[in-house]
């Protein structure tokens, strides 16, 4: 499949994606401040981590040394697309590197965030859902997921992955402050209240969380 066919078989024809510059500049601030604190920028992860673990339903030897290195390429393009602001370009690439290695979690995550920018809250579920599946103790993935559950106001949903991501990494202030958000929004001040303490004690100077902690009490 090329990657014109694989991007069409991703995105619905029915959706118009970068509707206006105002979108668009929307999207270049998401994307240098992902909602929840997600960092664009996944190369700390490393080439192993783009490998599925032995129970993915595809092995990796599917993928050829060759398309695995032009893959990673075209993600590196996207991303440097994405922070320009050409979002469009950084789909494609995106699109593009996917349909070599299905495996490229930065193009699964990048691809993730923009949708998620675009408000095509299901399909950027989707993405981040395989980018986890592919780095089950990344909190990346769990974070982004979670933010787009928020959204969508699936906040037990949220609150789940939230209680993943901060396991995997304690030390991570922005899924700290999105738990708060989400155990907020069920009603329990008081795990929301550790959150946001936690965030703040981590980052203090997130005015969000100081602003949740305030509501819930703590």
């Amino acid at each position: 499949m090329d990657a014109r066919a694989f991007r069409h078989r991703a995105i619905p024809a029915s959706c118009s994606i970068f509707r206006s510059v105002r979108r668009s500049v929307a999207l270049v601030a998401l994307l240098a401040t992902p909602l929840g604190g997600c960092s664009f920028d996944l190369g700390s992860w490393g080439a192993d981590s783009q490998k599925p673990p032995p129970v993915a339903q595809k092995p990796a030897d599917n993928v050829s040394a060759r398309n695995s290195t032009d893959s990673q390429g075209s993600a590196a393009r996207g991303q440097a697309l994405a922070r320009s602001g050409k979002n469009e370009e950084a789909l494609a690439e995106f699109d593009r590197a996917l349909a070599l290695d299905p495996y490229n979690v930065q193009a699964l995550y990048g691809r993730g965030l923009i949708y998620q920018g675009e408000k095509q809250y299901q399909q950027a579920i989707e993405d981040f859902t395989a980018a986890n599946g592919l780095t089950p103790q990344k909190v990346e993935p769990l974070l982004g997921r979670a933010t787009s559950y928020l959204a969508i106001d699936k906040a037990r949903e949220a609150a789940a992955d939230l209680d993943e991501a901060v396991q995997a990494d304690p030390n991570s202030a922005p899924a700290w402050s999105a738990r708060g958000q989400a155990y907020e929004r069920l009603g329990d001040k008081a795990k929301a209240a550790a959150s946001y303490g936690r965030a703040i004690a981590i980052r203090p100077r997130d005015d969000a969380a100081r602003s949740g902690l305030a509501r819930t009490g703590g």
